[in-house]
């Protein structure tokens, strides 16, 4: 019960946030009469059945590894299947298009989410008249201090979270009962029958509302991408509770929408009308709800840029580690930043939640549909045909709302794009710069180096001591550790190339020495899993490395390409290899490798 609990706090934010501006945006495209409200009723029902329940729950938290979910372990554990270059090449693509989408995604979700809680002050006696600029501003403090407080991490007050959400799926239960209590002819909403008549009715505009229902579902793709925080079952048990509230809520807000057609924020004003004298309450609950649904969005981008971090898709950023217990607590100040200052830009350029919504949807449908896609490969290729044909289905509802979505580009949809193709433009960059890199290097076949290395070691002077070189692998020799031991005439007595290897596992890591290469040169692995964040100084302690200095290469790029200037330029401005695992200062030493690009 207590993982449930926090599983509200730490998956649900997002999507047990969206009845605050789904349906008060909905009814801005359409009349709110009763025969348009039971429909719509019933496409966000039968969204959250299909895009949350049947895909996320069901299909997609079947596929975990290792307890792990998300994107990056969908195409780990497909790739093993594929026999060409060419389909591992696509299902890469797919994946860097779907980290990506997310990025595109999170900037929108605190900014939708924070700005459409602030608005309901607007109801409050004597805050009717305040301007959206002031709002707007409110809720930009907001965001500045949700995002300043990141460094220090959120392990103290994260215990919190799930309580604070409990009590607002809680609210949000009760308002929605007492509504439909009111107006018990809602129910009939749960049947498909309505929704399909009405895209079948209205044609185009039915199908651009569908642009509109997919708000509902926002936030369902955490259910699988947050798995491995908690595991399966939690967060399953916990979703079937979450979609009963939701789908409450949403019908109690159908059937007040009902009662009063002109009606404007649809949730905000359903409470101020059942319980005036707790509504300001009710107004800062919702307040920390979003707060808990951004704090969840940005943790999650953290442990996505991790994660393409150790597989080498995404630059070596700085990354603080914000707990000494909880290895998932981490903190990318770059990423931080980045996020708080796209968040008050599209405040800024937005302005109302509402026209926020217009932007909001491209990127969800699009990673939705990329999961479907990668899913029904999997189960095909694993003969379980029954969810094969399921997520096939679902994939094509997928492909029928981002289809719908795309009507969103000229309105606003744009910026999620935009916001999209620059972790991708630099996820490309990198891994490709980084192959052509690697070739232009031209490391040294272990064997032909060990030639000239057992020459070298016995006709030079040794300097006292153990030095450590730091490798990709111990059989390919890089450039800098040729031309520190042959040009430069730097032997120790104790020279140890170390290698760190991240495994397919999401968790663990073991140390181990490999047989003796030649007379004072040993080699020394370390393995850890994609999401482990490692001490490798005190690996290196534990393992009776006492080193005397440290050797690491630097790549100096020329280059008259404009795109391996870019890539040039991000080496130059994120931390080396070394810094980056938080190596001592005082004994690292670089060796300069001019490189032609």
């Amino acid at each position: 019960m207590q993982k449930i609990i926090k599983s509200l706090g730490i998956v649900f934010g997002d999507i047990g946030t969206s009845p605050i501006y789904t349906l008060t945006v909905i009814f801005l495209l359409t009349t709110p009469t009763p025969e348009n409200v039971t429909a719509i009723l019933s496409l966000i029902v039968w969204t959250l059945v299909t895009l949350v329940t049947a895909e996320y729950a069901w299909l997609a938290t079947s596929l975990s590894h290792k307890g792990e979910g998300g994107t990056i372990v969908l195409k780990e554990i497909l790739v093993p299947y594929l026999k060409t270059g060419r389909s591992v090449a696509f299902v890469t693509l797919l994946s860097f298009l779907g980290i990506s989408l997310l990025v595109g995604d999170g900037v929108i979700t605190p900014a939708i989410s924070i700005l459409s809680a602030v608005e309901g002050s607007l109801l409050i006696p004597g805050f009717e008249d305040v301007s959206q600029g002031k709002l707007i501003l409110v809720a930009a403090m907001i965001a500045v201090l949700l995002f300043v407080f990141q460094k220090r991490g959120t392990e103290k007050v994260a215990f919190v979270f799930g309580p604070l959400m409990l009590i607002w799926f809680g609210a949000l239960a009760l308002s929605g009962i007492a509504s439909i209590y009111y107006s018990p002819s809602v129910l009939w909403a749960l049947s498909p029958y309505y929704g399909i008549k009405f895209l079948l009715t209205n044609g185009l505009a039915g199908f651009i509302v569908l642009s509109e229902v997919i708000l509902c579902a926002t936030g369902g793709e955490a259910l699988y991408a947050d798995m491995g925080h908690l595991g399966r079952w939690p967060i399953v048990k916990a979703w079937y509770i979450v979609f009963v509230v939701l789908i409450i809520n949403y019908l109690g807000q159908g059937a007040f929408v009902m009662r009063n057609p002109d009606t404007h924020n649809v949730l905000f004003e359903m409470i101020f009308s059942q319980a005036r004298l707790l509504y300001v309450p009710f107004l800062l609950l919702s307040i920390c709800a979003t707060i808990i649904a951004s704090q969840a969005m940005i943790s999650g981008m953290f442990s996505v840029v991790y994660q393409g971090i150790t597989t080498h898709i995404m630059p070596l950023f700085k990354v603080d580690y914000t707990s000494t217990e909880m290895r998932s607590q981490i903190y990318i100040p770059f990423v931080n930043w980045f996020l708080l200052a796209c968040v008050i830009f599209i405040m800024y350029e937005f302005r109302e939640s509402h026209n926020l919504a217009a932007a909001y949807g491209l990127a969800v449908t699009g990673t939705m549909s990329l999961t479907g896609i990668m899913m029904t490969w999997i189960f095909y290729i694993r003969r379980n045909f029954l969810r094969a044909l399921v997520a096939a289905l679902v994939t094509v509802i997928n492909f029928v709302f981002l289809f719908a979505n795309l009507f969103k580009i000229p309105h606003g949809g744009y910026w999620s794009i935009i916001i999209a193709a620059l972790p991708f433009a630099l996820i490309l960059i990198y891994t490709i710069g980084q192959k052509r890199l690697y070739r232009s290097l031209r490391p040294l076949n272990l064997d032909a180096f060990l030639i000239s290395y057992n020459q070298i070691y016995k006709a030079l002077p040794k300097i006292r001591g153990m030095a450590l070189f730091f490798a990709k692998d111990a059989n390919d020799i890089a450039p800098y550790i040729v031309h520190t031991m042959f040009k430069n005439n730097i032997i120790y007595e104790d020279n140890v190339i170390v290698s760190i290897v991240r495994s397919d596992e999401p968790f663990g890591s073991n140390y181990f020495f490999r047989d003796p290469l030649a007379p004072g040169l040993r080699a020394f692995e370390i393995q850890a899993g994609y999401m482990e964040v490692i001490d490798v100084e005190a690996v290196l302690k534990e393992a009776g490395l006492v080193e005397k200095t440290i050797f690491y290469g630097v790549e100096e790029i020329t280059t008259s390409n404009v795109v391996w200037k870019i890539f040039s330029l991000i080496k130059k401005l994120t931390p080396t290899f070394l810094i980056f695992y938080k190596l001592p200062t005082n004994k690292l030493h670089g060796v300069v490798t001019r490189v032609e690009m």
